[in-house]
């Protein structure tokens, strides 16, 4: 049998659609631009193409876990809108230097999505001092604590998600139904 991962693209994608991202009239304002960290393994080229926007890229290196070596941005963000898309954020020192990378190179607002809000150590604080409008994140990890203290934090429900997964995977049905069409 072979092996799915569910990523939150398709959950993201359909909550813009649907207006619940807070991004919604903005994007159609500014016309934003997705940066995707370069060291993920799936593509925001599929969540720029349903979006119909375009996409740029933070090419990171680190020498140690949690120590940024080097920080490359390859696309232009001048004058829009920054939405930074990652599997996951645990000190958010990676958010934080990109997040400075994108304004200085022009973009007018950055947003952050990520699957799993791990938010250790100075995460919170780091979200709280940042240039982020928001920094959105799905319920996989308990965000309760963490938006009392940073109203810059905002949770996605993925519940429905995985509960179809575990329904479908019971019943021998397929999980990748869910890659493109997902019950919110």
């Amino acid at each position: 049998m072979g092996k799915n991962k569910l990523y939150h693209e398709t959950q993201l994608v359909e909550l813009y659609k649907l207006g619940y991202i807070p991004l919604k009239t903005e994007i159609h304002t500014w016309g934003p631009s997705l940066v995707k960290f370069l060291y993920i393994n799936y593509s925001v080229t599929s969540i720029a193409d349903r979006l119909n926007i375009d996409f740029a890229l933070i090419h990171k290196e680190r020498k140690r876990a949690n120590e940024i070596d080097s920080m490359v941005l390859v696309g232009d963000v001048t004058k829009r809108i920054a939405i930074l898309v990652d599997d996951m954020a645990d000190t958010c020192g990676t958010f934080e230097c990109a997040s400075q990378k994108l304004l200085s190179a022009g973009a007018s607002k950055v947003y952050a999505i990520c699957t799993h809000g791990i938010f250790s150590g100075p995460a919170v604080s780091r979200i709280n001092n940042s240039p982020f409008e928001a920094v959105v994140v799905t319920n996989t990890i308990p965000q309760e604590a963490n938006m009392q203290n940073s109203n810059k934090i905002q949770v996605i429900d993925v519940s429905m998600m995985f509960s179809e997964a575990i329904r479908r995977t019971h019943n021998g049905e397929s999980v990748s139904y869910l890659f493109t069409q997902m019950p919110l």
